[in-house]
Parts: structure tokens; C-alpha cells; sequence
């Protein structure tokens, strides 16, 4: 590429902030509101506070979304497309069943180390003030992963891996109660102890 014929730059256009491109600053909303529920304390987040951290005004967050509620909506897709695009990973490369379930507890445990304001939505800390819909769809998509678990262990049982017997809802309900428990000692305890902690060995009673 000739970069002499290259035009200068206008140093007074250099000069003016950049203006974000479309969804930007919705991301960065997000990325705020996520940020804030991982510090210390766990204290409710105004749009105030979500402002302030931004460098603008309500207003401002109020044109990308029409309420907080919409806010924790964006956190909660993201949450879902996330999660559910794992699973369908781990389940399209993986067909031992057995092997599905030590790979989505893990997922599951290693999204919330990775993501410990996410965290506190996936246990419903960051709801409890909040429009009652959310934990309504939180409630949903924790059902929709123990369908997914649920449906690994019927594999399992299909390829004699798991004894014929074995009931695989109620085994599928015993691991998301595992799940959701690590998840709530990491948000509960300030975030010091890690979801996985002692994953590899609680994973051999859990899926045999």
C-alpha cells in the first residue's frame, strides 16, 4: 500500500472524542453493569452510579435502554447465548454422554469464575430489587441447562455407561443443585473461593 498518497488527518476532527458505532455503547453499558456487580460490598446499582462510571448522564443510558430491567435483560442474553452455545459444543464434539456431563459442569463452573458479576445474576443476588421477570427468566434458563444435563445422562444410560436404572432427572437435578450452590458460595464469599475448587475429584461421584 502506497502510504505517501495517504490523506492527513484533520489534527482539529483528531482533536473530538470518537463517537462509538452502533451497539457500542450498549456493550459498554453491559460491561459496566457487570463490572460494578463483582466489586466489593454487592450493593444495588443505580443508574446513577452506572452513569457516573460511564462519564454520562441517565439520560444518556436511557436512550440505548428503555429501563435498569432492560439492562439486566442485555446481561441475561448474553448469560443464555453463552451458556446454551457451549452446551451445543460440548454435545455436537462429544458423544459419550458421560463425558457431556464432566464437560458442561465445568463449563458451568468456569463461566461464573470467569464472570463473577454474571455470577450474581445466575444466583438471583443482583434481582432481588428488581423487575420480577428477571428471575422469572433466570428460573427458565437454570431449567433449560438441567433439560440439557438431563438429556447427557439418558445418553449415558443408552450407551451402558450409567447403569440401566439409573434416573436420570434426578440425577440431573442433583448436579444443577450442585451447581447452583458453588455458584452461590463464590458470589456469598466476597468471590475468594473458586467454583472449581476440588472440581476433578467431586466430578467422579457426580456423573458415575
Amino acid at each position: 500500500m502506497d502510504t505517501a498518497a495517504a490523506p492527513v488527518p484533520d489534527a482539529s476532527a483528531s482533536s473530538k472524542p470518537a463517537r462509538p458505532k452502533p451497539g457500542e455503547r450498549r456493550l459498554q453499558i453491559l460491561q459496566a453493569l457487570a463490572a460494578m456487580l463483582q466489586e466489593p460490598g454487592g450493593e444495588r446499582v443505580t443508574t446513577a452510579a452506572l452513569a457516573a462510571r460511564l462519564k454520562v448522564s441517565e439520560a444518556a443510558l436511557y436512550r440505548h435502554f428503555a429501563s435498569k430491567a432492560q439492562m439486566f435483560e442485555g446481561l441475561i442474553e448474553f448469560i443464555e447465548s453463552t451458556i446454551f452455545g457451549l452446551i451445543n459444543q460440548i454435545t455436537s464434539a462429544q458423544e459419550d454422554g458421560q463425558r457431556q456431563l464432566r464437560d458442561i459442569i465445568a463449563m458451568l463452573l468456569n463461566f461464573s469464575e470467569r464472570n463473577p458479576g454474571m455470577t450474581r445474576v445466575l444466583i438471583g443476588d443482583a434481582l432481588v430489587t428488581e423487575d420480577d421477570r428477571l428471575q422469572v427468566r433466570i428460573n427458565q434458563l437454570v431449567d433449560r441447562i438441567e433439560a440439557s444435563l438431563r438429556q447427557s445422562f439418558r445418553v449415558a444410560v443408552a450407551q451402558s455407561v450409567l447403569a440401566a436404572d439409573t434416573d436420570a432427572g434426578a440425577r440431573a437435578a442433583v448436579v444443577i443443585a450442585f451447581v447452583q450452590g458453588r455458584w452461590l458460595r463464590f458470589a456469598k464469599g466476597g468471590f475468594k473461593r473458586p467454583p472449581t475448587e476440588g472440581l476433578a475429584e467431586q466430578l467422579a461421584t457426580l456423573v458415575a
